[in-house]
């Protein structure tokens, strides 16, 4: 039996003629209503007579408090799957989208602990934003609880490969009372998209650089594109406390977030290869195992999207690059593919393909920038959204 998760569109959660089943075969099967254009074009006039006779919303901080919370904790009902605990939450990602209980409790702890950190609440307005989430993270999902906050409305496009996480914070929203017609999930192909753009008087799109350059040129549009992580190694830093550093930032959240260091740029090239050497063999003791605590790794419930993500890596390396990590690349873990983290070390910079490469699992590659070559290093970090530097410390 499948249940298909539903839109949420005019105030109500709906089905679709359109549908389009979800990755995974354990447990219940699911499936996805789609929004066609035509829909969405028909709801956006209907939101523009709605919102003239909604009655303000105050208190949406709190509101959504309570809501994080139940998303993370609680029970909701997700309209075509029924009430959801925490538990069936977790159960239903791991078979459809391979992330680990761990991975979901320590997401659902930024999304919460996020909150009280944001500056003063803003004053809202009446505009209608869009939020296009990614399918390698829930946590993205602070977007739309900021838009939430700010707008009158906020329609969310999820992911087709992880819908549920968006399905069931709209649900959370409407169990603590967030008014209904406020709240839209306008899941659809994504050829759709540009369509869906262009009825948002806001946009917020999360992708990778394919989708990144195809919408670039929206109005009024916050693009959350490639971050390209880098680490600078400073001369003279032992190879001991460099491992220590760099494998948090290479292989936390199984390597899906836009921070994750993809390149580890080192000044020494003695230090370069002892540092490639040593965290290779750290990558190495990462075991596959959904339960662990420390670095949990997810896996792919489509096999081609497992094998597209390594060839990404094999096909982009060079002659006299080097593979450092010795595990066999792929392992099976409950009858899926998990990609086994990777180190390559390489020859030269040269603009090579893979500085800065992003796939959705922890992989960085290792390359010498001397002194004598400065503009290395300053092409690297002029495209790197996140540069990473150990921090100072002071006397003893």
């Amino acid at each position: 039996m499948t249940a298909v998760v539903h839109a949420f569109r005019r105030g109500e959660w709906r089905t679709s003629l359109d549908t389009a089943a979800l990755p995974g075969t354990g447990g219940a099967a699911y499936g996805l209503a789609l929004v066609p254009e035509i829909v969405a074009h028909a709801d956006r006039r209907w939101w523009d007579t709605a919102r003239a006779t909604l009655p303000p919303l105050t208190g949406r901080r709190e509101l959504l408090a309570e809501a994080v919370e139940l998303f993370g904790r609680g029970t909701v009902t997700v309209g075509g799957v029924g009430a959801q605990d925490a538990d069936g939450f977790r159960a239903a990602l791991w078979n459809t989208a391979g992330l680990p209980g761990p991975l979901v409790d320590r997401w659902c702890v930024m999304l919460r602990e996020g909150l009280p950190k944001r500056g003063g609440e803003p004053v809202p307005d009446d505009r209608l934003s869009l939020v296009a989430l990614p399918g390698n993270t829930f946590t993205c999902l602070d977007s739309v609880l900021d838009q939430a906050e700010r707008s009158g409305a906020v329609w969310v496009r999820p992911s087709r490969r992880e819908p549920l996480s968006a399905a069931r914070l709209v649900a959370a929203l409407l169990a603590v009372g967030w008014p209904a017609a406020r709240i839209g999930l306008y899941p659809g192909e994504q050829r759709a998209l540009h369509g869906l753009l262009k009825l948002a008087d806001r946009r917020i799109v999360y992708g990778g650089a394919g989708l990144a350059a195809s919408v670039r040129d929206a109005e009024s549009l916050t693009l959350h594109g490639p971050g390209r992580g880098c680490a600078l190694v400073p001369p003279g830093m032992p190879v001991e406390a460099a491992v220590d550093w760099l494998l948090p930032l290479i292989a936390a959240d199984s390597g899906r977030f836009c921070r994750n260091v993809r390149t580890v740029i080192c000044t020494d090239p003695e230090q370069s290869r002892a540092l490639a050497s040593s965290l290779a063999v750290a990558l190495d003791a990462i075991p596959p195992d959904p339960t662990a605590r420390d670095w949990p790794l997810t896996v792919f419930r489509e096999l081609e999207t497992a094998h597209r993500a390594l060839r990404s890596v094999q096909e982009r390396m060079r002659p006299g690059d080097r593979l450092l990590t010795r595990r066999d690349p792929v392992t099976e873990v409950d009858g899926a593919p998990c990609l086994l983290p990777g180190l390559v070390l390489l020859q030269a910079y040269e603009g090579h393909p893979l500085v800065g490469h992003e796939v959705p699992f922890p992989f960085a590659a290792v390359l010498t920038a001397t002194p004598e070559t400065p503009e290395t290093v300053r092409a690297i970090t002029a495209e790197s959204l996140f540069v990473h530097r150990p921090a100072k410390r002071g006397p003893a």
